[in-house]
């Protein structure tokens, strides 16, 4: 790990800690869990959401203003619109998507649930990602939460990251392996 990203995980990881004892101090997890859900959501999709939080260019007070109204736009509980708040005010708001992982971290620990990674070519169906957290949660003895993404280079198949665990059935990568097993022949 690189020594910035390493500055950056402390920094995230400080805020997610007290953000999230905060929360359940005040017995508030599942709004939190909700906020850090749909702020996840928005830096996946939002490009001008990640360019005010990574650009020097914006000042303390713009980021301020830029984020009290964003949080405000998406219906943020206090707890997490005033750390949004702070964080600008510290300019420390380049760590966000560090954050929200860490917190959806404890969150789901908290909630005695692994979060698994599933990487597929086309997106699932609600009954394919019921029935796949079903697999997986008979496979691991908890409760699975699934965070899903789409990549059509996949061809078909999944890519499913379970903790240090990583199960691909892809077809790009048994084109791969093929591949391989071709030059090793001739």
């Amino acid at each position: 790990m690189s020594e910035s990203a390493s500055i950056s995980s402390g920094i995230a990881a400080r805020y997610a800690t007290a953000l999230f004892e905060l929360a359940k101090e005040s017995k508030a997890i599942k709004t939190l869990e909700g906020d850090i859900d749909a702020l996840d959501a928005a830096l996946g999709s939002s490009a001008d959401l990640n360019a005010l939080i990574a650009s020097p260019v914006y000042t303390r007070a713009d980021q301020a203003k830029a984020i009290a109204a964003i949080a405000a736009k998406m219906g943020l509980s206090p707890l997490s619109a005033n750390t949004l708040a702070l964080m600008a005010s510290k300019r420390r708001l380049f760590v966000l998507p560090h954050l929200t992982k860490i917190v959806q971290d404890k969150i789901s620990e908290e909630k005695g649930e692994v979060t698994a990674e599933v990487t597929s070519a086309v997106k699932l169906s609600a009954a394919q990602a019921k029935s796949l957290a079903a697999t997986l949660k008979a496979s691991v003895g908890k409760d699975v939460k699934l965070k899903t993404a789409v990549d059509e280079s996949l061809i078909g198949g999944l890519i499913v990251k379970l903790g240090s665990t990583m199960i691909d059935t892809s077809v790009k990568a048994k084109l791969a392996a093929l591949q391989n097993a071709m030059k090793e022949v001739g």
